[in-house]
């Protein structure tokens, strides 16, 4: 007579299933990106207020700048790789604006008037024409330290 044992039956069936590895966080992309245009604005004028308070533009500026807005999209938004490409055109775009802005306030400044008159009667044309005058070299790599620290920033923010 053979005798046919039985291997003991597992507790669960949950234990004999392995689990799969967590999933990588991916975010949420639109969240991101609105988090990343918020921040864009901020920066924007912050970065126009301090070139208006110290007459000057400085690097550590534009880095602050790119540092925010990629800092927001990839913390927000998690690994999508599209995030630092859009943090840097928005960063981009932010040293561009607070340029601008920095124009509005040093003309209000001058002309002894509010910044709303300014924006009214000169509009973003006519303060992108006074920067089209104005505008260096160094105005440039502003921009692209700018988009080159959000870029980084984002995919850093990400990890």
């Amino acid at each position: 007579m053979s005798q046919h044992i039985q291997p003991p039956a597992p507790e669960s069936d949950a234990a004999a299933v392995p689990y799969p590895a967590e999933p990588a966080r991916t975010g949420n992309i639109g969240l991101g990106i609105a988090a990343a245009v918020v921040a864009a604005l901020v920066a924007a004028a912050a970065y126009g207020g301090i070139m208006n308070a110290i007459d000057r533009q400085v690097g550590y500026a534009a880095v602050g700048v790119g540092l925010l807005i990629g800092f927001a999209a990839g913390k927000l938004g998690g690994k999508n790789p599209v995030l630092p490409v859009v943090g840097a055109v928005l960063s981009l775009g932010a040293v561009y604006l607070g340029q601008l802005f920095f124009i509005a306030l040093t003309l209000a400044d001058y002309g002894n008037v509010s910044l709303g008159e300014v924006l009214d009667k000169a509009g973003v044309g006519g303060l992108n024409d006074i920067r089209q005058e104005t505008v260096d070299a160094m105005d440039y790599v502003f921009l692209v330290i700018g988009g080159f620290v959000a870029f980084g920033a984002a995919k850093k923010a990400s990890d």
